[in-house]
């Protein structure tokens, strides 16, 4: 069962392990990066970063997976009752093999994950240490019953199908069973508690494989908030209209954005996550030199997509066994001296490979073409199924019924169409299968990488032993044809193979038919230019290329300041660089307090109004701070905004010492009660007869946006809009733009969800430049500026303002409190930031508290009051 600790996902990321073990490393707790806010503890354990003066500067990797790359066997004759081997058609020791075998000195590796055998209590303890050193493993061992609701339960209940794009059509077996997640959550903190005893956070990279544990990410940053960690996804990711569906969706997303690198084998899986993240977490991507990556939380999370490929060492190795080529020559005597030619199939008996539609399709190419009758014969190796249940149990009765039906139908003397080897095959008998079939057929209606293909391409490469089983020639030629599903992972790297559509029956019988019969030079230069891949591409090349990208993503994490937030799966780590930081209340109250010639300057929308408000207006609330700020003799406050001064005007009309800058600045009011301005001569606006016609094309065929007809501007919304066709929309509209409007002074600019085309040379930028220097030629330099802003067009007021503390004849107080200040953590010319909407609010409210209550004291004007300033 699962325990009652854990049925609160609150607690779940407490990160803290129930019981360290023996085998915990003795980490000295030293704190290296000190707190930078006032109220946090620069101390506290979910911040700290702990180094060992003892431990080896050397990098080590911990390699995580569900299951260790080890057999267990009961022997009664041990001394202790166990033997163990390692299991070499595991990913993880090849892995480890390829990077030792591409390296002059060995890496060290630690693997940790669960055995296949049920260790019993009273053995536990002796396994455990009997793995760690001798093969370097760390075993997870949870109750049978957690393991079960975990594996069997919620990863092959629901993860499985969901990611191969199976949606539930029945609430009967697939309704989502919240007490499966838990478990699922348990599992997962209880592989971190395992990599918690061994880890050194200082030197160690930690590389997590599969959905199994999709959620560890969390519990690892929880406790390292510097943690080197990759993620390796090996199965498919469904797109965003299949995913969504998952209740825990977005705990998963957040879970797997705690990494430092998340692989995938395609581009289509990666697109389908960062859809996904787009979608339900309104994250964006972008490509830098060739690396794609999201912003979380100051921190970038990069994306590798590069499939994982063979042991070609271990491969060539069993081809030169004795057991091979006995096992080709009886082959060779079985069909090819029989004049029969060889298809075959290798896959899992499960739901997605697919088995039935290809002995249907086979089917369809003896029907159609009776020539190969007699001829031709599939062999189909099924694999036992790695789930269990009806489904399984359906695929298994369909297709032995079918070879039934198709062998009744075309057998002859002496000759059987379709053979089926429903046993578990040792590895040198598939590859003497390899060698021996004229074609591969890999036809999975979905499939994550499936390494079947590249096997094939070497076992037909061949050596010299092999070549005089087959009777060839040293001198001739390799050839191998590939049949292969659209929808595995392999066949984007496969161009020489024939690729299908499996659920075309028809299709699938004429691809078979080609591989057939294709002529000989070409079934050889698909065979080279495959070969020529799969060789250069093997395990240790994807294995060296993602731990490479690891430590290039983890080398800025020194340079960061980092702190904890969240609760539960929810928990995330925000990252600073050295001189951006969040802006402290005490900080900036205090410097509020102590100045009196302050300028205020703020953006309107997605700073004092968030951007998912559909009621634009503001509320009372933020007329009453204003007003507040506005009514202190010390302040000038500007609002500037991209808006058009009718709204702007209407909106504030209750604040009658508001200074407004619309439409970025082109517009300017001193007070409610003067005349608004223009910062050059009123614009011509005869441009808006071109730009308007190319928007409104855009508008049509992009719903939910809308086109906003300024006094000097023009701006196409997407904001209701899907959100990927709406940011590929906004780019061509760019750029037609820009190509019909080349000749006009104008700039076309695009922002959070819109394009705005505007008269050049205006910007929010010369708001505050005019602000400043107003004052200055007053003689009343400010010793307090505020500016803060949420966007692009907002970055030009704090590169004023940034310029003026430091240019030649500055214009502040040499005294002066600077608080540029952006929403969000995000790339800026700001020094500050605010994490939403509510804060910022928090802030104005804070200050035009102290307005208030110095009024209240003093009934004495101080000079440099708003009203004093003309343009």
């Amino acid at each position: 069962m699962v325990s009652s600790s854990y049925s609160n996902l609150l607690e779940l990321a407490s990160g803290e392990p129930s019981s360290l073990g023996r085998l915990r490393r003795e980490i000295p707790r030293i704190v290296t990066v000190p707190g930078i806010i006032p109220g946090i503890d620069s101390s506290d354990e979910s911040e700290s970063e702990f180094s060992s003066p003892s431990s080896s500067p050397r990098d080590r990797t911990i390699i995580v997976a569900n299951h260790l790359p080890i057999r267990a066997h009961r022997n009664p004759v041990s001394s202790n009752g166990w033997s163990f081997s390692l299991d070499y058609d595991s990913l993880l020791l090849q892995l480890k093999d390829s990077i030792n075998a591409s390296h002059s000195k060995n890496m060290d590796f630690i693997f940790i994950g669960c055995l296949r055998d049920e260790i019993p209590v009273s053995d536990q303890e002796m396994v455990s240490q009997m793995l760690l050193d001798t093969f370097h493993c760390v075993p997870v061992i949870m109750p049978p019953d957690l393991l079960s609701r975990f594996y069997h339960g919620f990863c092959k209940n629901h993860l499985w199908p969901l990611f191969h794009s199976l949606l539930p059509l029945s609430l009967s077996s697939t309704r989502y069973d919240r007490t499966l997640f838990q478990s699922y959550v348990s599992a997962n903190k209880h592989f971190a508690d395992k990599i918690l005893e061994v880890i050194n956070p200082d030197h160690d990279f930690v590389w997590v494989h599969d959905y199994h544990l999709m959620v560890l990410p969390t519990f690892l940053r929880k406790r390292f908030n510097r943690v080197k960690l990759g993620f390796f996804l090996h199965s498919p990711f469904p797109s965003s209209e299949i995913y969504k569906i998952l209740p825990v969706r977005e705990q998963i997303l957040r879970s797997l954005l705690n990494s430092d690198l998340i692989g995938f084998h395609t581009f289509d899986y990666a697109r389908h996550f960062l859809s996904c993240c787009s979608r339900m977490l309104g994250l964006t991507y972008e490509s830098k030199r060739g690396y794609i990556g999201l912003e979380y939380y100051g921190r970038n999370v990069s994306i590798k997509i590069l499939p994982v490929g063979i042991h070609l060492g271990q491969l060539k190795s069993v081809l030169s066994q004795p057991e091979t080529e006995s096992k080709v020559a009886e082959l060779v005597d079985q069909y090819l001296c029989r004049g029969r030619i060889l298809l075959l199939g290798v896959d899992d008996m499960d739901i997605f490979k697919g088995i039935s539609l290809k002995l249907l399709a086979f089917e369809q190419l003896l029907i159609q073409h009776p020539e190969w009758v007699g001829r031709v014969v599939l062999v189909q190796i099924a694999n036992p199924a790695r789930g269990k249940g009806k489904d399984v149990k359906e695929v298994q009765a369909e297709s032995y019924a079918m070879v039934k039906r198709i062998n009744e139908k075309f057998e002859q003397p002496g000759y059987e169409p379709v053979i089926m080897i429903d046993k578990p095959l040792k590895f040198y008998e598939r590859m003497a299968y390899y060698v021996v079939a004229e074609c591969c057929l890999v036809t999975a209606v979905r499939d994550g990488m499936n390494l079947i293909p590249y096997e094939y391409i070497i076992a037909r490469q061949g050596n010299e032993k092999l070549e005089k089983v087959l009777e060839l020639s040293p001198s001739t030629p390799k050839k191998s044809m590939l049949v292969v599903s659209e929808f595995i992972g392999c066949s984007p790297s496969l161009s020489g193979a024939i690729r299908v559509n499996p659920w075309n029956i028809d299709a699938v019988a004429d691809a078979m038919d080609s591989a057939l019969e294709l002529p000989e030079p070409e079934k050889q230069l698909r065979h080279e230019k495959h070969y020529r891949y799969v060789s250069t591409h093997d395990v240790g090349y994807w294995a060296n290329s993602f731990l490479q990208d690891l430590e290039r993503t983890c080398s800025d994490h020194i340079r960061r300041r980092c702190w904890g937030i969240g609760f539960g799966l929810g928990f995330r780590v925000v990252a600073l660089d050295q001189n951006f930081r969040k802006l402290s209340m005490e900080h900036i109250v205090s410097a509020y307090r102590r100045t009196n010639r302050r300028a205020i300057l703020l953006d309107y929308d997605g700073t004092l109004m968030p951007q998912v408000s559909i009621d634009k207006s503001p509320s009372q609330r933020s007329i009453e701070i204003l007003n507040s700020l506005c009514q202190d003799k010390n302040n000038v406050v500007f609002l500037v905004s991209a808006r058009s001064r009718s709204t702007l005007g209407d909106w504030f009309s209750p604040c009658e010492n508001l200074a407004i800058a619309a439409e970025h600045g082109y517009f300017l009011r001193l007070k409610r009660d003067t005349e608004w301005e223009t910062c050059n001569s009123m614009a011509d606006c005869s441009w808006k007869q071109i730009a308007e016609p190319v928007m409104n094309l855009y508008t049509e065929t992009t719903d939910g946006s809308m086109i906003e007809d300024k006094e000097t501007a023009l701006v196409w919304s997407y904001e209701d809009s899907d959100p990927d066709f709406g940011s590929c929309q906004a780019k061509e509209l760019q750029d037609h733009l820009e190509s019909v409007l080349v000749n006009e002074p104008l700039s076309v600019k695009s922002g959070q969800n819109y394009v705005e085309v505007k008269p050049q040379g205006v910007s929010k930028g010369l708001v505050a430049e005019r602000l400043l220097s107003t004052m200055s030629k007053r003689g009343l330099l400010p010793d307090f500026v505020l500016c803060i802003g949420d966007d692009r067009s907002d970055e030009d007021m704090f590169e004023v303002i940034s310029s003026a503390m430091s240019g030649p004849g500055t214009s502040l107080s040499s005294a002066a409190e600077v608080f540029a200040c952006t929403v969000g953590r995000k790339p800026s010319k700001a020094k500050y930031y605010l994490d939403d909407t509510a804060e910022i609010v928090r802030l104005l409210q804070g200050l035009a508290s102290v307005s208030d209550q110095a009024s209240s004291a003093s009934g004495s004007s101080i000079t440099a009051s708003g009203s004093s300033i003309t343009a």
